[in-house]
Parts: C-alpha cells; sequence; structure tokens
C-alpha cells in the first residue's frame, strides 16, 4: 500500500504540468494581464500603458517652456503651429532619411545642444508683423510700427509741468507727480495692412498752439517683421489750432526703422512743417509792451520748419524696452521770444531762445498693451511740435511722464 502512496506522489508534477498545458488548449488563451504564474502568486503584474495611435511616420511634440506652441514631424518635415497667434510656419527642408549617408551628414552637422538652447532664447526676441517691441512714438519720436487691417490702437501721453532739477525741490512734490499734467490722447485705424487713419488731440494751450486737434493718413511700405530688418512709413497730417479751426500746420513725414542684431532698433523720422508759424502767430506784436514797441513789425521768426528725429531701443528683455531720442531742427522752432530793453526800459529788439526735444525712458510690454515711463523736457507731442521744448527747458532739465498705448 505505501509504494502505491509514494508511485502517486512521484506522478503529481506530472500530472500538474499536463494540466497546465491541456486547460488553455480546452477553454481557450485567457489574458496575458491576468494570469498569475502558480510558482510566483504574490507578484502584481503591471497593466501597460496604452499606446497613443499615430499615423506613420508622425510626430508630434509640445513645447514644455510656452503654451500653445505644437510641432509636427512627417516624412523629415517640421512644422511650428502656433495656437495662440494662429500660425503655421514650416522648419527647415524636407530630409531623405532612407539614404545612410545623408542621414549620417545630418547627423554629423546637427548643433550641440548648447549652441541650440542659444538659439532659442535668441528666437524669443523675435516677432511676427504687427507685434513689433516698440511701441508708435518711442519717447516723443514717432515710429513705423504697422497699424493692422480692422484694429483700433489708442495712444495716451502724459507729461507733468515740474521739472526734476532741483531734487530737493522736486522731492517735496513727489518728482514733479504733484503738479499740473498735460494728457494727450489719439487712435489710429488699419483700413488696409499698409493704410491707416489717425486722430490726435492735444490740450496744451499757449501762445500760437491751443488745444490741437491734428488728423493724418499714413501707408506702411515696409513692415518690419523678424525676417525683415527694415521698416517704413510715411504719414501726411493737418494739425488746428482751437479743436481744428483756425492756424492749420501741415506735416509731411517718413518713418524708419533698422533692427541691429536680436535686440537693437534704430528709427530715423525725418518731417517738414508747412505753415508751422503761419499767419505770424508766434511772433511778438507792438500791442504786446507798452508803451508799443514799433520794432515788432520788423522782427519775424521762420514760417516753415523740419524736423530730424533720431532715436534706439534696446530689448533689455523680450518685454522690457529702454527708449532713447532728440529731434534736429531747421526753419521755424518753438520757444521763447524775449523783449531786449534799453536803459529807459523800452524795447529796442527780441531775442528768441528754443531748445531741441531730447527723452528717454523704459518701456515695457504685456500682450497688446504697451507703458513707457519716460523723462522728457517737452509737454507738446504733435508732429509738428514734437520736436521743441514748448517748456523752453534745455535737455539736462527734465520732467517726468509716459506714454501708453493700446490694441484692440
Amino acid at each position: 500500500m505505501f509504494a502505491q502512496f509514494r508511485t502517486l506522489f512521484r506522478l503529481l508534477p506530472l500530472g500538474s504540468a499536463l494540466l497546465f498545458v491541456i486547460v488553455p488548449v480546452v477553454f481557450g488563451q485567457p489574458d496575458a494581464q491576468s494570469v498569475v504564474p502558480p510558482f510566483a502568486p504574490a507578484l502584481a503584474i503591471k497593466k501597460p500603458e496604452p499606446t497613443p495611435k499615430v499615423s506613420d511616420g508622425l510626430k508630434v511634440t509640445f513645447e514644455p517652456n510656452e503654451a500653445g506652441i505644437v510641432f509636427v514631424e512627417s516624412n523629415g518635415e517640421r512644422i511650428r503651429i502656433d495656437t495662440n497667434k494662429r500660425t503655421v510656419e514650416r522648419i527647415g527642408e524636407k530630409i531623405d532619411d532612407t539614404q545612410p549617408d545623408v542621414a549620417e551628414t545630418v547627423a554629423k552637422s546637427a548643433k550641440p545642444p548648447k549652441a541650440d538652447d542659444e538659439k532659442k532664447a535668441d528666437d524669443r526676441y523675435d516677432f511676427d508683423k504687427g507685434y513689433e517691441p516698440f511701441d508708435y512714438r518711442l519717447v516723443n519720436v514717432p515710429t513705423p510700427k504697422n497699424v493692422p487691417k480692422g484694429s483700433w490702437n489708442l495712444a495716451f501721453t502724459h507729461r507733468f509741468t515740474q521739472q526734476l532739477d532741483p531734487i530737493s525741490s522736486s522731492a517735496r512734490s513727489l518728482f514733479g507727480l504733484d503738479s499740473f499734467g498735460i494728457a494727450s490722447f489719439g487712435v489710429s485705424y488699419g483700413i488696409t495692412d499698409k493704410l491707416y487713419a489717425s486722430a490726435y488731440r492735444s490740450p496744451v494751450c499757449q501762445r500760437g498752439i491751443c488745444k490741437v486737434i491734428e488728423v493724418g493718413v499714413g501707408y506702411n511700405w515696409l513692415a518690419q517683421a523678424k525676417k525683415n530688418p527694415i521698416g517704413l512709413t510715411t504719414y501726411a497730417s493737418i494739425e488746428g489750432n482751437d479743436n481744428f479751426t483756425e492756424e492749420f500746420t501741415y506735416n509731411l513725414q517718413a518713418m524708419f526703422s533698422g533692427r541691429v542684431g536680436k535686440r537693437v532698433y534704430l528709427f530715423f523720422s525725418p518731417a517738414v512743417h508747412i505753415n508751422a508759424n503761419g499767419q505770424r502767430r508766434f511772433d511778438p506784436r507792438p500791442n504786446d509792451y507798452f508803451p508799443p514797441a514799433t520794432v515788432a513789425t520788423n522782427f519775424r521768426l521762420p514760417t516753415h520748419g523740419a524736423t530730424f528725429g533720431f532715436g534706439a531701443s534696446v530689448m533689455i528683455t523680450p518685454n522690457v524696452v529702454a527708449l532713447f531720442d532728440v529731434a534736429a531742427r531747421t526753419g521755424f522752432k518753438l520757444g521763447r521770444v524775449s523783449p531786449i530793453l534799453d536803459s529807459n526800459f523800452r524795447v529796442i529788439g527780441f531775442k528768441a531762445e528754443s531748445h531741441p526735444s531730447m527723452g528717454f525712458g523704459i518701456q515695457r510690454n504685456i500682450g497688446e498693451h504697451s507703458f513707457a515711463l519716460t523723462f522728457s523736457n517737452t509737454q507738446t507731442t504733435t508732429t509738428s511740435r514734437y520736436n521743441s521744448s514748448n517748456l523752453v527747458l534745455s535737455p539736462k532739465r527734465i520732467i517726468i511722464g509716459f506714454n501708453m498705448s493700446r490694441r484692440f
């Protein structure tokens, strides 16, 4: 009897092996994920991650550091999709990687990771048409920034009255922020992608200029973009005193911009101003003095003028820009006419004093909005008047202000 049990125990391993083979055949193959080997009952088998179904030869990746950027690769072609700006850009040329020698050449010529990182950092300073990093004016000098079709662009300039020098005096009034301010504003509209119309009003009111409204049209011949380093816009406008009812000035202007490297932009804006001193409105009059100064009839300031505006902007970061501009002038120059008196306090002549405008500042861009803190020596910002200090301040004596724009 013991011999029979001993024989049975010897046959048990063989029977178990047969059952392990026969059961799957008779009852069908079980799910591989549900089978747990009998020799490792305590081990849990991890369920494999599902593999996304992508067409053969198609690869889709997402930019980890910038939302809305997608790269699509297929058959050696690479496409960059920007869902924020709704643009599609082809990157590189098609590569036939089926030929080993070509693939090997491409692999050898690939830039090291460090160079790729540097190129990616420089690409942050590129921009698309209509999204130039500079505003429609630097501090005072205008720029050829594009006005896209159908867009409304609001612009505000604010200039205070009290100069910063001396600091001991201006500090008590919060560096001039407590003083009276001149708030000018305007709007431009893109009729087409190249043609635009604008209107602007300045409330400055002193002799020869008061509550000026300027209307004009511009044409963008060259729109500056990441693949075009040059920008060119021409502009024509009319300025009228007393809310565009009298004493008109006519302006013709060209605005150039050029990109140097990735971060530096240079600007040049020449202009002519016809009838800038029309009706001799800035000249002294005999009846302005007592007794009347008859010598005033022979004193004449130029009637027309011209401006040569220069400027630069430097991108400190992709959203922060340093600004500088200055205006050289000829012909009529806005300023102050002072009488020359003899020993009897009679007017025997006149002396004209004028200073060119100069400004610098720092600008912050946030999407469609731009804000610049400015330091300048003038409050006048219309095309025929931004070239001079209406406060008759030298470039060394400045006032605080700001520029702001918003696109809709």
